[in-house]
Formats: C-alpha cells, sequence, structure tokens
C-alpha cells in the first residue's frame, strides 16, 4: 500500500466523519465489518462491546476514522498514521519555481477532492515512477521530447488517467483471473500498446462446461499398475484403449502428432504423482496475457522457459452442439472473431466454443508457424466424440516468446488412428457452413504466412 503524508490541515472531513464521533479523538465504538473484509473481522468474532454491524471494508473503515481524526487501535489508526492518506493515482503534473506538484486522485474520494501535492509530500515510489514511465512513452509517440515539461497539456494529462484507470483495472482483473485458476501456473496481465482494458464479456473456467443437452459420461474403471512407466499391467490406461503410452519419465509427450493420448484416471490405483498425469495437473508455467502491437487483440507469452514437447495447456471452454455452433458462428462472423474448436477426432458432432467460458487459450493467436501442437487427450470420460484438447511444445520455447497455434492445423496421418485428428479452429458448423466461405486475414508476419487463416 502507497500512501501520502498530509498534514492536519490539508483534508477536511467535509461533514462525513459523523459516523464515527467523540470528542476525545478515539473511536468510541467497537465494530465488525459486515462479512469481513480486506483484513477485517467476520460477523460473530467475539469482540466485547460489538455493537456496528458495518458493510464498509477495513480500508474504508480507516477512512472514515481519518475523516473524523480519530484514532482507532482496532483498525490501526493512531496519531501516527492518522494523516496519511492513500494515493490511487496521479493525475497531473507541473513545475512551479523549481518545485515539483502532483494532482492526487486519492483512494476512496472521488475527482472533485483531488489536490496538488508537493512532492516531498508524497510516498509513492512506484506510482511516481509508472506516472513518469507513461509520460516519456506519450511525449516520444507524439514525438516531442522526452525531458520534462513544466507542465502538461491538457490532452496529456488526459491519457495519463485514462492510463492510470485501465492499469488499476487490468490488476484487479489479474488478481480476478489468479482467484479462478485451479493451476500452479501465475497469470498476469499488460498492456503498453494501447487503453483498452479487461474483456467486457469472458468468464475464466478451469475446465470444460457443458452445455444443455451433452453429457460427460464417467470412465467406469482404471488401471492396477503399481508403477505406470517401468511396469504397466495391460498397458495401463492407453493399453485397454488399444494406444501407446504417452510421455517419457519427464513428462513430455512422446506420440506423433494426431495419435490419441490415454492418461490415468480418477479410479486409477496409481497416485497424484503418476508419470501418465499430466495434462490433468493443469498448467504449471507462468503466463502473460499480453496486448499485441500490430493489431492482433490479446495475445499470450511465456515467463518461462518451455521444454520441446511439454505440456502448455488445455483449451477449454463450452462443449455445444454442431448446430449450435453454426448458429454461433453466423455471430461471431459479423463480429469478426471466432472460438469455435470442432471436436472431429471420430465425428463432427460437438465443438468447444471459448468465446465466453474459457481459460488462458481464449487469448492464444494463430500463426503459420506455430510453437504450438494440439493432441486429444481422454482421462475420465472415454467418449471419442468428446476429447480434452492439449497444446504441447513443437520446439523449446523461450522466456518471453509467444505462444501461438495454427488455426487450420493439418495433421500428416501416422496410422489410421491418426488420421481421424483434424480439429480446424474456428471452421466448426456443418456442411457448406457459411463459416467456410468467410476469408479472415493473417497476420502472423511468419515468413511461413499463409496470408489468410481460412
Amino acid at each position: 500500500m502507497e500512501r501520502s503524508y498530509r498534514t492536519g490541515s490539508g483534508r477536511s472531513s467535509g461533514g462525513r466523519g459523523s459516523a464515527l464521533s467523540g470528542s476525545s479523538g478515539t473511536c468510541a465504538v467497537e465494530w465488525t465489518p459486515l462479512g469481513g473484509g480486506e483484513g477485517g473481522f467476520p460477523i460473530g468474532a467475539g469482540l466485547p462491546g460489538c455493537n456496528v454491524c458495518c458493510k464498509s471494508s477495513w480500508n474504508q473503515l480507516q477512512d472514515l476514522c481519518r475523516l473524523a481524526k480519530l484514532s482507532c487501535p482496532a483498525l490501526g489508526i493512531s496519531k501516527r498514521n492518522l494523516y496519511d492518506f492513500e494515493v490511487e493515482y496521479l493525475c497531473d503534473y507541473k513545475k512551479t519555481r523549481e518545485q515539483e506538484y502532483y494532482l492526487v486522485k486519492w483512494r476512496g474520494y472521488p475527482e472533485t477532492e483531488n489536490t496538488w501535492e508537493p512532492r516531498q509530500n508524497l510516498k509513492c515510489v512506484r506510482i511516481l515512477k509508472q506516472f513518469h514511465k507513461d509520460l516519456e512513452k506519450e511525449l516520444a509517440r507524439r514525438h516531442r521530447r522526452t525531458k520534462r515539461p513544466r507542465h502538461l497539456d491538457p490532452s496529456l494529462a488526459s491519457y495519463l488517467v485514462q492510463k492510470a484507470k485501465q492499469r488499476r483495472a487490468l490488476r484487479c482483473w489479474e488478481q480476478e483471473l489468479n482467484t479462478k485458476r485451479n493451476h500452479t501456473g501465475r497469470i498476469t496481465v499488460e498492456n503498453e500498446v494501447d487503453l483498452d482494458g479487461p474483456p467486457r464479456a469472458f468468464v475464466y473456467i478451469n475446465e470444460y462446461r457443458v452445455g444443455e443437452g451433452i453429457t460427460l459420461n464417467q470412465v467406469a474403471v482404471g488401471c492396477e499398475c503399481q508403477d505406470c512407466l517401468l511396469a504397466p499391467i495391460g498397458g495401463c490406461c492407453p493399453g485397454a484403449s488399444m494406444h501407446k503410452f504417452a510421455y517419457n519419465d519427464q513428462g513430455q509427450v512422446r506420440l506423433r502428432a494426431g495419435m490419441p493420448i490415454y492418461e490415468c484416471n480418477s479410479r486409477c490405483r496409481c497416485g497424484y504423482d503418476c508419470p501418465n498425469r499430466v495434462v490433468q495437473k493443469g498448467i504449471r508455467y507462468d503466463l502473460c496475457i499480453f496486448r499485441t502491437d500490430n493489431g492482433r487483440g490479446w495475445g499470450v507469452r511465456t515467463l518461462e522457459k518451455i521444454r520441446r514437447n511439454s505440456f502448455v495447456m488445455e483449451y477449454v471452454g463450452e462443449i455445444i452442439t454442431s448446430e449450435e455452433a453454426e448458429r454461433r458462428g453466423q455471430i461471431y462472423d459479423r463480429q469478426g472473431a471466432t472460438y469455435l474448436f470442432d471436436l472431429d477426432y471420430v465425428e463432427d458432432v460437438y465443438t468447444v466454443d471459448a468465446a465466453y467460458y474459457g481459460n488462458i487459450s481464449h487469448f492464444v493467436n494463430h500463426s503459420c508457424d506455430p510453437n504450438l501442437q494440439v493432441y486429444n487427450v481422454f482421462i475420465d470420460n472415454l467418449d471419442e466424440r468428446l476429447p480434452r484438447i492439449a497444446f504441447f511444445a513443437i520446439r523449446t520455447i523461450r522466456a518471453g516468446e509467444e505462444l501461438t497455434f495454427d488455426y487450420n492445423m493439418q495433421v500428416d496421418p501416422v496410422d489410421m488412428e491418426s488420421t481421424r485428428m483434424d480439429s480446424n479452429f474456428g471452421l466448426a458448423g456443418l456442411p457448406n457452413s457459411p463459416k467456410k466461405r468467410v476469408r479472415i486475414e493473417c497476420k502472423c508476419g511468419t515468413d511461413l504466412c499463409r496470408k489468410y487463416l481460412f
């Protein structure tokens, strides 16, 4: 938390301090924030003399104390920090007689109460650095001198406010994504390109959301292996389905693209550390959702080195019928975007739609020279019409490199089984679907670019 020291004369209560009154300068009531809060207590915490049930958060109650100039030991408000107010963001800058001033937006207060503060009053080092970084970058973009001006023109100040609000919104979205994820890999979000904030209609999920009229049947049996890699009984779960074991002892896939992966399931005797449990453990790499600078919208980059043939992520969304995919496809067509992925391993019956419900794969872009390959995976559901879609690294991927897959992949046949995989992304729908007549320009920029996605 970054704060600015304010003198007692700097901010008045404006009549809002009446919620906590007392002439002694100390909060006279015990309280309980409703449902807890940031650092608050739950109802019924057993505080002696508790007679106030608040809907306010811990921070809001602290602000009320400061407005009323009241110390409150329960809230950590003392005479030493009574006049410390938190800076939400900086709105403007000027330099007068060699003294630097910043227009401050205070957390918990409307913009009408923004105040100009001298530099020495501000302790928000991170916010100050970010403000000047944004300022210098925008000055360079406008082809102006990067030397710090003595004052900012209104359009520049307005941009910096929008950027601060955007960064705050993206930080909240990042926290939301990390709260919802059930995998070990963390998610970060950044946009250093434009002022776009979080997507307005996107819900993060960790596994398939089953659409109306579709049922995922749970597997009835599992393996009896003690060591599925070195001493598989009956070929373990892959062998039971007449297929090969997919992984080596490092968890890297050793099957050629097009061949299915059968992992151990919830009914197997083996434990969590079984080498045949890879995809089901989820994303283990830290990834970043970032704004691309060439008009491709959001993208995903890895923050860690990923070894060749390693599992990276699943493509997750809502499972719908091909008929429903046809209907939605026409709508997405008009919007110029699609997140439909045909599950056509054996027959084209179902489609994954990640437009509204999805995980981080929702933001992975197309490339005609991708670094991710798709595999069909079966774990607790063995219905070949409903495989899980997993992305594995085609080659070693450097930290900082964008992750991509081919939306129109074609898999060379290895055997009769592999010819059944042709998961064309975005071409979902019935025969003669209008989706298949739409030409979308490719912006991948690689030497192998086909110029069009479809």
